[in-house]
Formats: structure tokens, C-alpha cells, sequence
């Protein structure tokens, strides 16, 4: 790794995207870093790094959001062309051993790259707030907005007949579900704060769609849940107890993929890995460490 920049840019197909490597020093097996949206920039992860004691951990920005070009073309924001940007990613950094860990969005494209891609040496995937089936994770939004205030749940229905995502009202009803179930911690983090400042929003809206609770972006009919068993790593799925990839989910998830793990984080949401740091640092390590000793090696 210490032949590289810690920090630059790569050409992808489409443009630049930003990359940083921390812990380049480190002899271990590297990790790569799947942010969410699509267009939710590497900023809410950066708390990742404490990951470094005995690897490289490294993030990048996908096309169009954060550090990275951000070009007016719908037809780039496919996942067979972010795939490809992943593939890019790899070659120019000479990753030809690796962790991934893909974080809500990016544990869909970490899947569809295991899958489309039947990549050699992947040591093993991390699943965070996983979302691989976007019918049911319409269906468990569906279910956490029924248990949001009657106020808020007509505030939301309202707008969303009206095709009004960008009124006040509903914008004030988003933030208080993601109060609920994308991050407990009040106030955010400034690494959160900062990736909602340099979100890329129409990526976001093309893909997933106006909010976390309103998918009716071009993901909204992808479902993976069918392929997993296809996976041929290690692979441990995380979820937090009041996450928008709700435990039961994530365990159905698992059920589909003979010999995987799944960790639940009490009290926590989809932000899991910031409200329990100090446990998702040691499930994850404990996890990565396992899979380069081969204690899976039976299973998989």
C-alpha cells in the first residue's frame, strides 16, 4: 500500500473519485470501504480508521458525491457502472487481497459484485445495515413510519400524493424518522454532518429514490435474496435493533447464506457502527481476523 498516495484521485468510467488510504503502513490484509446513498459520501464511516491497528483501511467516494466528480449524466448512475468503478478502484490500487465492507447501499454493490463479478481474493464481506432486497426494505420502512406519531404519518402520506418531497413539512417528518432509525445520536456526528452537507442528492433520487421511506428510485424492484447462497466468503451481516434493516430482515438474510454470521446491536439504528463504536470495532476485527485464519474454511 505504501507505493500508493495516501489520499488522490482516480479515472473511473464517467470521471475522478477521491480515495484515502489510513494505515497504509500496516502489513495486515487490507479493508475497502462501501459507503452508502447511492451518494452518501465515505464521511459517515470515517470512524472506521480505528480499524488500522493491523490493516489499511480504505475509502473512496463514489462518483458523484463528496470529493468526487459529479457529472449531469442519469445514464452513469447504473449498478453495473458502479460496479465497474469498484473494479477500477481495485486495479489501481493493486488490491489483490481484501476485505469489503459495504454499508447499507454499499452491501448491495459489494453483493452484486461478488455475484456478477465471482471475484478471487475477497477474504471476506461485512454487511452493515444491509440492503439487498429493496421490497422489503419499502415494506419494513412501510412498517416503521406506522409507528411513527399519527401527525407525522399524515404529513408524510400527504406529500408523498402530492409527488411533494421537497416541502418543509415533509422534510421536518424525514428528519424525525431518521431521528428513529438511521442515527440515534442527537446531536449527529460532524462526520455525519458533513456527509449530508456533500451528499449527492440526485444520485440518491435517481436510485433510491425522495427519501429512506420512499423508494421509487431505478433499485426499487432489485432483490438479491435468492443468490446469496452463491457467495462463497466469509460473510457477517450487522443490523442495529432499531435499524432500517431491521433484525428480522437481516436475519432472514442470513438464513439465505448457509454458515454466515449476524450481529445485532442493542439500542441502536442503522448508524450502528457510530452509536456502538467501541462493539462494532471489536465484532468486525474479531470477524476479519477469523476469516484470514480460515476458521470458516469448512463452511464456505
Amino acid at each position: 500500500m505504501s507505493t500508493f498516495p495516501e489520499e488522490g484521485y482516480i479515472q473511473v468510467t464517467g470521471g475522478r473519485i477521491w480515495y484515502k488510504i489510513t494505515g497504509a503502513d500496516k502489513p495486515g490484509i487490507p479493508l475497502l470501504v462501501l459507503h452508502g446513498g447511492p451518494g452518501a459520501p465515505h464521511d459517515y464511516l470515517e470512524n472506521l480508521e480505528k480499524l488500522t491497528t493491523y490493516r489499511p483501511v480504505i475509502f473512496y467516494d463514489q462518483l458523484g458525491c463528496g470529493n468526487s466528480d459529479r457529472p449531469d449524466d442519469t445514464a452513469l448512475w447504473t449498478i453495473e457502472r458502479f460496479i465497474k468503478e469498484l473494479c477500477q478502484v481495485r486495479t489501481f490500487l493493486n488490491l489483490e487481497k481484501m476485505h469489503i465492507l459495504g454499508q447499507s447501499w454499499g452491501s448491495m454493490l459489494a453483493v452484486e459484485y461478488m455475484l456478477r463479478k465471482q471475484p478471487q481474493g475477497i477474504v471476506s464481506l461485512i454487511l452493515a445495515g444491509p440492503f439487498l432486497s429493496a421490497p422489503r426494505w419499502a415494506a419494513d420502512q412501510r412498517t416503521w413510519v406506522s409507528e411513527l406519531p399519527a401527525a407525522l404519518q399524515d404529513t408524510i402520506h400527504k406529500y408523498e400524493a402530492l409527488g411533494d418531497y421537497d416541502a418543509p413539512a415533509y422534510q421536518e417528518a424525514m428528519v424525525a424518522y431518521y431521528a428513529k432509525h438511521v442515527c440515534l445520536l442527537d446531536p449527529y456526528p460532524a462526520s455525519m454532518n458533513r456527509t449530508m452537507e456533500k451528499m449527492g442528492v440526485d444520485v440518491y433520487r435517481y436510485m433510491a429514490g425522495a427519501s429512506e421511506f420512499t423508494l421509487n428510485g431505478t433499485l426499487q424492484s432489485v432483490d438479491l435474496t435468492d443468490k446469496l447462497h452463491e457467495i462463497k466468503c466469509p460473510v457477517l451481516f450487522t443490523c442495529g435493533e432499531f435499524d432500517e434493516a431491521t433484525p428480522a430482515t437481516t436475519a432472514f438474510y442470513r438464513s439465505k447464506l448457509p454458515g454466515s454470521e449476524i450481529h445485532v446491536f442493542e439500542g441502536a439504528s442503522h448508524s450502528h457502527h457510530l452509536e456502538k463504536e467501541e462493539e462494532f470495532i471489536s465484532v468486525t476485527e474479531d470477524f476479519m481476523k477469523r476469516a484470514e485464519a480460515g476458521t470458516f474454511e469448512k463452511r464456505f
